[in-house]
C-alpha cells in the first residue's frame, strides 16, 4: 500500500486504496480491513481497492487499514457520531465558544420539542431552543448572534443566547440558506428561485434568481464577498453558483452531484458537500484546481468550521467531527 485518498472518512464513506501487485487475480478477492473489521470491497484491481468503511468502529481517530496478501498497512482518519437524533437540512453552526448549534428539522409543517440543539465541545447535547417549524438554516452575524429560518413560515428567526426567538424578516418564501456580509446584511436563498438581500432592519428585497431547488439553497459569502450558492436538483449534476455584488450569476463548477452545504475556510478554499452515491462527501475547490474529495461519507448535508481547528460534518441525522488544517 502507498496512499488512501482521502485520509478522513465516516462510516459508509467510499476509500481509495493504491498500491501495486495486490492479488486480485484469485478466486475471491482479497479481505479488507479497517479498524480489524471487514470492509465490502466496491471495486478491484493491482493498482487500487476501493472499500466502504464499515459501521460500528465505535470511536474516532486513525484506523488501521489491511489487505491480506500486503505486506504493509496504512491508517485512515475515521470519525464516529459526535452528536445523533438531528434532522440537519444545511450547515450546522459553531459560535465563538465553540459551541455547535444544529437542528432538528422535522418533516412539513411538523412541530417539534426541540427545534435547536447546542452541542458542547465535550459532545454532550443540551435542547437550546424552542417553537421553530421547521428550522432549516443558520448563520451568526457579525456579532455573533444566532439566526434560523423556517421554510415552512418563509421568516428568519433571531436567536437570544437564552433560546428565546423572535421574527427578524418574514414573507420570504421557502427559507433556506443563510450568509452574512461584515456589514451586517443578510442573504436569504428561497429555494423556489429567489436569493433575497435583507438589511440590519429586517427588510427585504429580491438580488438574484436561480433554477429552483427539490431540497434547498445553501449559500456561503467568499473572502472577497461574493455569494456562492448550491440547490440540488433532479439533474445527475448540479452546478456550483457565484452571484456577484450587483447580482450577476455566474457557474463556478458543475462537476458535482446534488452539491449541497458550502463555506470556506481560512485559506479561503470552497467547502462543498456532495452527496451523489458512489462518490459522496466533502470536497475542497482551490481556485481553477479539481475538486479534492477531503472527507469520504455518505448522505451528508452540511459542513461547519470551528476556529480552533475542528471540522465537522452532517448528515441528516448525525454529526461527525475531525481535526483539519486549512491549506
Amino acid at each position: 500500500m502507498t496512499a488512501i485518498h482521502p485520509r478522513k472518512a465516516v462510516e459508509g464513506g467510499r476509500i481509495a486504496i493504491h498500491g501495486a501487485d495486490f492479488p486480485v487475480d484469485r478466486v475471491h478477492l482479497p479481505d479488507v480491513r479497517i479498524a480489524e473489521r471487514p470492509a465490502r470491497i466496491v471495486y478491484a484491481s493491482p493498482t487500487r481497492i476501493d472499500a466502504i468503511v464499515p459501521p460500528g468502529l465505535g470511536k474516532s481517530g486513525p484506523a488501521t487499514v489491511r489487505i491480506e496478501g500486503a505486506p504493509s498497512e496504512a491508517f485512515l482518519e475515521v470519525a464516529a457520531p459526535f452528536a445523533t437524533g438531528l434532522h440537519q437540512v444545511d450547515n450546522p453552526v459553531f459560535d465563538r465558544d465553540g459551541y455547535l448549534y444544529v437542528t432538528y428539522s422535522g418533516t412539513r409543517g411538523q412541530h417539534v420539542p426541540v427545534s435547536i440543539f447546542r452541542v458542547r465541545p465535550d459532545g454532550m447535547r443540551e435542547s437550546f431552543s424552542s417553537g421553530i417549524v421547521n428550522p432549516t438554516s443558520m448563520a451568526l452575524d457579525p456579532d455573533g448572534q444566532l439566526y434560523v429560518s423556517s421554510r415552512f413560515e418563509g421568516t428568519v428567526y433571531r436567536v437570544a443566547p437564552d433560546g428565546t426567538v423572535k421574527a427578524f424578516a418574514t414573507e420570504l418564501g421557502v427559507a433556506c440558506g443563510l450568509a452574512f456580509a461584515p456589514d451586517g446584511t443578510l442573504y436569504v436563498g428561497d429555494r423556489s428561485g429567489t436569493i433575497f438581500k435583507v438589511d440590519r432592519n429586517g427588510h427585504a428585497s429580491p438580488f438574484a434568481t436561480l433554477p429552483a431547488s427539490v431540497a434547498a439553497f445553501h449559500l456561503a459569502l467568499s473572502p472577497d464577498l461574493e455569494l456562492y450558492v448550491t440547490g440540488p436538483t433532479l439533474a445527475s449534476y448540479d452546478a456550483v453558483y457565484r452571484v456577484g455584488r450587483g447580482g450577476r450569476v455566474t457557474v463556478v463548477s458543475e462537476r458535482f452531484g446534488r452539491p449541497q452545504g458550502l463555506m470556506f475556510d481560512a485559506a479561503g478554499s470552497l467547502l462543498v458537500i456532495e452527496a451523489l452515491a458512489g462518490s459522496s462527501g466533502l470536497y475542497r475547490l482551490r481556485d481553477a484546481e479539481e475538486p479534492e474529495l477531503t472527507v469520504a461519507g455518505p448522505d451528508l448535508v452540511g459542513v461547519a468550521l470551528d476556529p480552533r481547528g475542528w471540522l465537522v460534518v452532517c448528515s441528516n441525522e448525525s454529526a461527525y467531527r475531525f481535526g483539519y488544517q486549512a491549506a
